[in-house]
């Protein structure tokens, strides 16, 4: 009865955050060192949410994906995998997220997958992203966000200003949490995006 109310309290959590920024989708970007435990979390989350296994340094990778896809299957979410479309074919992946830096190839290959995501950072990658045929852009870091510390935020109106060029479905990503989502409502986006905060 206890770890059911717990996840009934992280459920309504989520969805606390979802409807406080005014989206119809949350995306949970994956952090081995700040969620002790991936699964978990994704047990928790509305169903129809989206998945991004990042997590590029951990030491058993492939095990990992394994794993959330499963979590993710159950839960009735999407699951992609970051940086390495073989890997995302091999589990059964839902789709593929894209580094920046990858928007700098020459095609995406689609074949397999049902939705790609990229991250964009500027007007210039957020173009490419839609050239490519991109379906969702996680544009970042909205907020002071410990993920990207190096990187002054877009605040509120950076971030405003640089999605009002976008072709394409965006999502706000970067210390988006309870207290900073209200500030997104309103806005045109897609979904919001967080590592810690889910």
């Amino acid at each position: 009865m206890v770890k059911q109310h717990k996840k009934i309290s992280s459920l309504a959590s989520a969805l606390r955050l979802q409807a406080a920024a005014g989206v119809d989708r949350l995306i949970l970007v994956t952090d081995s060192e700040r969620q002790l435990d991936p699964e978990r979390v994704v047990k928790r989350l509305p169903a129809g949410s989206i998945v991004i296994l990042r997590d590029y340094d951990h030491a058993d990778r492939l095990a990992l994906a394994k794993k959330i896809r499963s979590a993710c299957r159950k839960a009735g979410c999407w699951f992609l995998v970051a940086g390495d479309a073989s890997m995302a074919r091999h589990v059964g992946a839902d789709g593929l997220h894209l580094p920046e830096y990858m928007l700098n190839a020459g095609r995406v290959n689609r074949a397999g997958f049902h939705i790609i995501t990229a991250a964009c950072h500027s007007r210039r990658a957020l173009r490419r992203a839609h050239t490519l045929g991109v379906d969702l852009a996680l544009v970042s870091p909205v907020f002071a966000t410990a993920s990207d510390a190096e990187k002054t935020p877009l605040g509120v109106h950076g971030f405003s200003r640089l999605i009002a060029c976008a072709q394409i479905p965006v999502a706000a990503l970067g210390g988006v949490n309870q207290r900073t989502a209200k500030h997104l409502y309103g806005l045109k986006i897609a979904a919001i995006a967080a590592v810690s905060a889910l």
